[in-house]
């Protein structure tokens, strides 16, 4: 029911889409004479649009969830790596059957990295179809033949197929590698997702040492107008609006212990 309620209620809320609603609202109010809620459905909109295209708001709302976990320095020795979905276009692979990137493709790209420079790691690819309307091949069913082309062998890949969210990533994962103690696993995901990540995998028995990839931040930002392309911004808007919503939904829920999780 989380998952099904949580994907309702982003459709609805992401500023694009509540943008288009509020317009839509306007239009009708205007068509029913209601001229000042037409105005305000209308105004209202325009500045969730400006505000998220056109200014540094989303990079600074972005920053300090990337400023939370510090990449920490190669441990001696690594027994394995997990890679949480996200990275890889699974309505075109799905098509195509290729392994096409998105811009969270650095995941994938970092694992292969770390596979290489840890040859006995596992390698844990976690990532199933999180989508509630669109068709998609899930991460862990393209990740083999981009981890393959990039010389990481198949005998190393454990793949976790059915998590939808982040929560069953890590209950997921726990289950399938019920890790012993004294080893080292690293968490690979995007900065801004580490702070959840990194929590939900405490909480399910999971320890990780957190490796994050895929900045979306120059570490620099500041109140400014046209920092970046309007479609980056917006994007850049829409991720840091949803992480902080999903901390606040994990922590409300019981499932991460702190609003804001860190190190």
């Amino acid at each position: 029911m989380f998952f099904y309620l949580s994907k309702i209620f982003w459709f609805f809320i992401q500023p694009l889409n509540l943008a288009i609603f509020l317009l839509l609202a306007g239009l009708l109010a205007a068509v029913f004479g209601r001229r000042r809620l037409a105005a305000s459905g209308s105004m209202l909109a325009f500045l969730i649009l400006s505000l998220s295209a056109w200014t540094s708001l989303g990079a600074m709302m972005l920053n300090p969830l990337e400023e939370r976990f510090a990449k920490p320095s190669l441990p001696q020795r690594v027994d394995g790596i997990i890679v949480l979905g996200g990275g890889f276009e699974g309505a075109i692979n799905l098509a195509r059957g290729g392994y096409e990137l998105n811009s969270g493709g650095d995941r994938m790209v970092e694992t292969a990295i770390l596979a290489r420079r840890f040859p006995q790691a596992k390698v844990v690819v976690s990532g199933g179809t999180g989508e509630l309307f669109l068709d998609g091949e899930g991460d862990a069913d393209t990740a083999p033949r981009l981890l393959g082309a990039l010389g990481v062998g198949a005998d190393r890949l454990i793949l976790e197929n059915k998590s939808r969210n982040t929560y069953e990533n890590a209950v997921f994962t726990r289950q399938l590698m019920a890790p012993k103690p004294g080893e080292t696993w690293l968490l690979v995901t995007s900065a801004f997702h580490m702070p959840r990540a990194k929590a939900l995998f405490d909480k399910a028995g999971f320890p990780t040492i957190p490796w994050p990839v895929d900045y979306r931040t120059s570490g620099k930002e500041g109140i400014g107008l046209f920092r970046d392309n309007p479609a980056d911004s917006l994007q850049v808007a829409t991720m840091a609006i949803r992480e902080w919503i999903g901390l606040a939904a994990y922590w409300l829920s019981g499932r991460i212990d702190r609003p804001f999780p860190g190190g």
